[in-house]
């Protein structure tokens, strides 16, 4: 009996130590339908134009605050979109590209080109290079992207980064 609930334990200590670690990001890779394939890491985030948020209340599907971001600092995701190039045959088609985002545990995040390079959701979506959280769980160390302009903050709060693929609608 004793053995049992030493083993169911020792299981669920390795469960959360491996779903601690699939948070895990020091890079991305963008790749898909661009000019040239990147593989980016925190040193190369500090090259582009850097942005601060003060705090951002992370609110999930339900609008139920989750937690608080503080100490914000990002870069714009379509800078780093941008300097891969997005390979179009002309620009009247890029109204058929989108964008996923996928982190590490396999949650995924979309946006079309039109919100990301032609409204104001764009000049706000962040990769963030560092940020303070008051919640018990820490993501320190991750690569994350988040969207302040949403409602629902929380649904596209992706922790983990690792790779950001554009596509175009078939």
């Amino acid at each position: 009996m004793h053995r049992n609930i030493k083993l169911t334990i020792l299981v669920l200590l390795f469960i959360g130590i491996s779903n601690a670690r699939a948070q895990q990001s020091e890079n991305f890779v963008v790749t898909g339908k661009v000019s040239n394939e990147l593989n980016v890491n925190m040193t190369m985030l500090n090259a582009y134009k850097s942005f601060s948020i003060d705090s951002l209340v992370i609110y999930n599907h339900l609008m139920a605050k989750k937690s608080v971001l503080k100490h914000i600092k990002g870069v714009l995701l379509k800078d780093v979109i941008a300097r891969s190039g997005i390979a179009s045959e002309s620009p009247k088609v890029l109204s058929e590209y989108y964008i996923i985002c996928k982190a590490t545990d396999g949650y995924k995040i979309v946006y079309s080109w039109n919100e990301l390079f032609n409204s104001s959701a764009g000049d706000q979506t962040l990769i963030l290079t560092s940020y303070d959280t008051e919640s018990a769980k820490t993501e320190k160390g991750n690569i994350a992207i988040v969207t302040p302009t949403d409602k629902a903050t929380g649904r596209r709060f992706l922790k983990g980064l690792t790779s950001v693929t554009v596509s175009r609608v078939d």
